[in-house]
C-alpha cells in the first residue's frame, strides 16, 4: 500500500535514524489492519513524532491509528500506561494497543483547538481546563518524573545547540539550564500528579457532539502540575512579547492556584528545547520564533 506520510513526520525519523521505520511502514499498517480487523485511511497532516491516520473498525466505527517513531524505546509503553490511568477522563480513550510496535488504536475525536481558531485567552481557558481533569496522584504508576524530563531536556538542549549550530544565544541556552535545574532540584514524590506533559493546541480535540475537549499524543508523567503549564508558555511565543512576558505565568498560576516561578522556569525550559526540535525537524517558522523569544527573555 502507498502511505503519504507527513514531511515533518519523515523528517523526525530520519533525525532519529528511523529510515528502516519509514520503509517498513506501509508493512505495519498493512499487519495491524489484519490483526485489529481495522481499515486504515488518511494520515493526519500536522503530526510530529508519529504517524497517525484515521481508521474504521469492522462495525464501522470511527478511530484512529497512531504509530510512533521509534526513537524512544518506552515511549510508547508510557503512553499506554498514561491513558490507561486517565481512563477517557481528560485524555483519548485507548481501544487497543501493541506497545512493542509502537501501536496504538484510539477513539476518534473531532477538531483540534488550532482547527477551530479560538483566540489566545479561550485557548488557554480549554487547555488549563482540560489539563486539570488529568492531574491525580498515580504513585508506583512505573511513568517518568518531571525531574527525569527535565534531565532529558537538558542533554537534548546541551547537545542538540552544538550539532545544529547555535540557532539562538548561549545566553538563552545557559538561562534554560538554570531554570531547568531549578526544577529538577524542585521535584517533590510526595507533590507529584500524573500530568499529560505536551499540552497544546493540536493536542486537544473537541468531543463530537459536545463542548468540552480531550487531550491526545500524552508523554506520560509524575510531577508537579505547573510542568503541564509550562508548555502553554512556551507556544504562541509572539505574544509573550506583548506587555509583560510573565503576565500569562500570572494568570496560569491564579487560574490553578499553583506557583507562578514553576511555571515560569518550565516554560524557559520547554521553549528552548521545543525551537531546538522544531529547527532539527524544520517546522518553520515556529522554532525561529520561539528560540528569538527565548533570547529576548534571557536577556531581560
Amino acid at each position: 500500500m502507498t502511505l503519504r506520510v507527513p514531511d515533518v513526520v519523515a523528517n523526525a525519523a530520519a533525525a532519529c535514524g528511523a529510515d528502516g521505520w519509514l520503509r517498513d511502514l506501509p508493512r505495519l499498517v498493512a499487519n495491524l489492519e489484519a490483526e485489529w480487523s481495522i481499515s486504515v485511511e488518511r494520515p493526519y497532516p500536522h503530526s510530529t513524532e508519529a504517524f497517525v491516520a484515521e481508521a474504521s473498525l469492522a462495525e464501522g466505527t470511527p478511530a484512529v491509528l497512531k504509530l510512533l517513531i521509534p526513537h524512544n524505546g518506552a515511549a510508547a509503553r508510557h503512553e499506554v500506561t498514561m491513558l490507561q490511568l486517565a481512563g477517557g477522563r481528560g485524555c483519548v480513550d485507548l481501544l487497543r494497543h501493541d506497545a512493542a510496535r509502537g501501536a496504538l488504536l484510539l477513539e476518534r475525536l473531532g477538531p483540534s483547538l488550532y482547527d477551530l481558531g479560538r483566540p489566545l485567552t479561550e485557548r488557554l481557558e480549554i487547555l488549563v481546563a482540560t489539563a486539570a481533569t488529568v492531574w491525580r496522584p498515580a504513585a508506583n504508576s512505573g511513568l517518568p518524573t518531571g525531574a527525569d524530563k527535565a534531565r532529558r531536556m537538558v542533554d537534548f538542549v546541551t547537545t542538540q545547540w552544538e550539532e545544529l549550530g547555535h540557532p539562538c544565544t548561549e545566553a538563552a541556552v545557559d538561562h534554560a539550564l538554570v531554570c531547568a535545574a531549578r526544577r529538577i532540584a524542585a521535584h517533590d514524590d510526595e507533590r507529584s500528579v500524573l500530568v499529560h506533559g505536551d499540552v497544546h493546541q493540536l493536542n486537544a480535540l473537541q468531543v463530537p457532539g459536545g463542548v468540552t475537549f480531550k487531550l491526545v499524543d500524552p508523554d506520560g508523567l509524575l510531577a508537579e502540575a505547573e510542568c503541564d503549564l509550562g508548555v502553554m508558555m512556551r507556544n504562541d511565543p509572539m505574544e509573550l512579547l506583548d506587555g509583560d512576558p510573565w503576565a500569562r505565568a500570572h494568570w496560569l498560576a491564579d487560574r490553578c492556584g499553583l506557583d507562578a516561578t514553576a511555571i515560569w522556569e518550565w516554560g524557559v525550559v520547554e521553549r528552548v528545547t521545543s525551537g531546538l526540535r522544531c529547527t532539527r525537524i524544520d517546522l518553520q517558522p515556529l522554532g525561529r520564533q520561539m528560540l528569538m523569544v527565548a533570547d529576548r527573555l534571557a536577556a531581560l
